[in-house]
């Protein structure tokens, strides 16, 4: 009898394992959808004064942290140039990416099987695009993170869907 408790208690202790990783990856996904529409509502208040903006936001960051994630900051200037240029279909473009976020994230939260499905796919295949640019660009720490953070999402999803019998 005790030894069947000791694995219940295992077994139990590897579900609230599993359970609080992939908690922790759809409030990563809350995250992300929460910036996405923090964009868009900065994309919708100022898309007229883009430029102004945008000049304002680069300098203070040059200003305050140098050329820290330079490339990254020019980049999305050019993203944001372009989205003030079409600004609704930005703005449906943020809303749809966000919405897909939270979707996600509540179908992790709630244990769902397709929510593992769409999180081991969505993210696995991003990493051999990051990896091609990876080698095709620049070195940048901020793409190595990125990916870093990728497969290490996909790894405690696939895993989480293996103890869930899924695979």
């Amino acid at each position: 009898m005790t030894k069947l408790s000791r694995q219940e208690d295992r077994v139990l202790q590897t579900t609230s394992e599993s359970s609080e990783s992939i908690k922790a990856v759809a409030i990563y996904e809350v995250v992300k959808g929460i910036g996405a529409l923090l964009g868009a509502v900065a994309l919708w208040l100022w898309h007229k004064d883009m430029q102004h903006w945008l000049s304002t936001a680069t300098n203070s960051w040059q200003y305050y942290f140098g050329q820290l994630l330079a490339p990254q900051v020019e980049s999305a200037v050019d993203i944001a140039q372009q989205a003030s240029k079409n600004w609704t279909l930005f703005l449906l473009l943020i809303c749809a990416y966000a919405s897909l976020r939270f979707i996600e994230a509540y179908g992790l939260w709630q244990d769902k099987t397709w929510a593992y499905w769409f999180g081991v796919i969505g993210y696995g295949i991003f990493i051999p695009i990051e990896l091609y640019y990876l080698i095709i660009s620049p070195f940048d720490w901020f793409k190595v993170g990125i990916l870093v953070l990728n497969i290490i999402i996909v790894i405690v999803v696939y895993r989480n869907m293996r103890r869930k019998g899924l695979l």
